[in-house]
């Protein structure tokens, strides 16, 4: 399988496939293409969380601010696993947590651009001997969608020998933060806030272990295992699906209770 990531929103991803499925009879799985648009850290986030839910695959993301410019397109291979995109540290958390954390098996390779070959439309409006350009926008359908099908394609210890790569390390990369913990505060930052308003900290859930209240950037907060642990409409600190502190609404939209944003510092105490 080849899973499918961007902030392209739509139609751009229906191109990606399209080319794809010209050159790979692979099954393509959407993972999100309403990402923030340029925003390299949500995604890396949100890469990390859901990717080792999959089997082995090739991922194919692209969040590329930089999108024709000198910065490098590369395949990171990380356990059984492969990732395709840009050089800006997008690839780089997931990439560690798949492979089993930094001492994890982890090779870079360097896409030859030159290598990948014309894509070129089923039924070109302008036939061409020499295929259509290579566009400067929009590389994730003419760089990054034919490189990850040959890199599904073939066995991964052979990637080496694949034309379209070549040797080579990761340039830019992206550890997300992580909170500065004490027995009685959590000093962390809120990473994202995902569709339901929930604001998602970098802060380790167990921090709320055996606490049924805390201050909140100073203000007290219950709690609570479940949304339902509190009334509708009142706020509470939860523990996400992700293993992190989140800071909630009931029914609610915590980011706007909150009045957090990605980002923002978060100190969690312990009420005296």
């Amino acid at each position: 399988m080849i899973t499918l990531a961007s902030d392209f929103g739509t139609p751009y991803p229906a191109a990606m496939k399209g080319v794809l499925g010209q050159r790979t009879d692979a099954r393509v799985v959407d993972v999100a293409h309403d990402f923030p648009r340029q925003d390299v850290r949500t995604a890396a986030f949100w890469l990390r969380e859901v990717l080792p839910y999959f089997p082995p695959a090739t991922h194919l993301v692209v969040i590329d601010p930089g999108v024709g410019t000198e910065r490098a397109a590369l395949v990171l291979r990380a356990g059984d696993h492969t990732l395709v995109g840009p050089d800006n540290g997008v690839l780089c958390p997931a990439a560690r947590r798949l492979a089993g954390g930094d001492d994890g098996e982890r090779e870079a390779y360097v896409i030859d651009e030159d290598e990948v070959g014309p894509v070129n439309p089923t039924i070109p409006s302008q036939p061409s001997e020499h295929g259509s350009p290579r566009s400067n926008t929009f590389h994730g359908r003419d760089v990054f969608a034919p490189a990850a099908a040959a890199v599904h394609d073939a066995e991964s210890d052979a990637l080496g020998s694949l034309t379209c790569l070549e040797s080579g390390s990761v340039g830019v990369d992206l550890e997300l933060p992580t909170a500065d913990l004490e027995e009685h505060r959590a000093v962390g930052e809120v990473m994202v806030v995902d569709g339901f308003g929930n604001a998602i900290t970098n802060v380790p859930g167990s921090f709320l272990d055996g606490r049924t209240r805390v201050l909140v950037n100073g203000d007290p907060v219950p709690v609570g295992e479940t949304f339902a642990a509190v009334s509708v409409g009142a706020r509470l600190a939860t523990v996400g699906s992700h293993g992190y502190v989140e800071l909630d609404v009931n029914r609610g939209r915590g980011e706007e209770a909150f009045g957090l944003a990605p980002g923002d510092r978060v100190v969690l105490e312990t009420p005296s």
